[in-house]
């Protein structure tokens, strides 16, 4: 069996205040590049894990997937009573660690594999509790699920009454408020510079702690701009409005912390794009990916190379995903 997944956007978490009993929230966007492409097979004993281009990965990149498709694996086998010899084998990958959501598409898609191998049918929301996915962000839920635009509704304080990233939390996968299909015409370029994640972990935690939580009057004007502005934006296809949305978002909420806690190249990348005609730039999740909506990609793509010179790094053309993961 064969599954491939999408990637997604992470353009920002919505409340990370809780004065209305709620926390977390998020907008995202499903892409259909990067993707992963995964196999598996039934052979010998316990969980291996191969590469079919290891020469593409860097070793942290290897070590990383090998414990998220074995750790994702053991769960989901211990939860459906499976006790036999699984082989995954890697056939396309995509960066961890880089704001894309490789870790919830990996851990989703060896419990789909998984779980249809003894046709129990289980719903994506369902196999992220069981491998431990979407405690804070309910996007790539949704995105593995049925791929678009998506706004998720968070999670009650009940639940989970700590502001905490996905890492350390145990709540269930967020409930998802709306999604829409986005516009195929727009394009999505994606420019992951050569910088060591400067969050993560540990790390992640600790910021969570200290900068939550977020101004009332933030997460308000944040919730007011998401609603009356960008969703609109989305629905009657207005490029600019769209952008305008992304381009003020970096500057609001938990979003401006993260951008803020990141090397000085990150926003000078960004504010490059955005003189290079870009409607909308951003930084995806905790970065380093940065993103520009456009519907011409010429001139974007070329300011992107102009921008990674002396940096390093790579970028991806791309656009948005209206459909989530396929088995084949």
């Amino acid at each position: 069996m064969i599954i491939e997944t999408p990637s997604r956007l992470h353009i920002s978490l919505l409340d990370l205040n809780g004065s209305l009993g709620r926390i977390d929230g998020g907008v995202g966007l499903t892409l259909n590049k990067p993707s992963l492409v995964l196999e598996m097979k039934e052979k010998g004993t316990g969980v291996q894990v191969e590469f079919n281009n290891p020469k593409n990965l860097s070793k942290d990149s290897i070590g990383d997937y090998e414990d998220k498709i074995s750790t994702s694996a053991i769960k989901m086998m211990e939860h459906l009573g499976i006790d036999k010899g699984l082989n995954f084998i890697v056939h396309e990958n995509f960066p961890s660690h880089s704001g894309l959501g490789s870790g919830t598409q990996l851990s989703l898609a060896v419990g789909k594999l998984i779980s249809d191998s003894v046709e129990h049918e289980i719903d994506a929301p369902d196999i992220a509790s069981i491998v431990g996915r979407g405690g804070t962000s309910g996007i790539g839920v949704a995105s593995f699920d049925n791929g678009g635009f998506i706004i998720d509704g968070g999670h009650h304080l009940d639940e989970k009454p700590e502001f905490v990233p996905s890492s350390v939390s145990k709540a269930s996968p967020a409930p998802i408020l709306a999604r829409y299909d986005f516009p195929a015409e727009w394009k999505v370029i994606l420019v992951i510079p050569d910088v060591k994640k400067n969050v993560s972990g540990t790390n992640e935690v600790n910021i969570f702690q200290e900068y939550c939580p977020i101004a009332l009057g933030e997460v308000q004007q944040l919730s007011h701009l998401i609603l009356m502005k960008m969703m609109p934006a989305v629905l009657e296809r207005d490029l600019d409005a769209f952008g305008e949305s992304v381009n003020s978002i970096q500057k609001m909420g938990f979003k401006k912390i993260e951008n803020q806690l990141q090397k000085p190249v990150i926003g000078e990348i960004m504010n490059f794009l955005r003189e290079a005609g870009a409607p909308g730039v951003g930084m995806s999740s905790f970065g380093p990916t940065i993103y520009a909506i456009t519907d011409s990609s010429k001139d974007i793509v070329s300011a992107a190379h102009d921008a990674l010179q002396g940096v390093g790094g790579h970028i991806i053309e791309t656009s948005a995903q209206n459909s989530g993961a396929v088995i084949r």
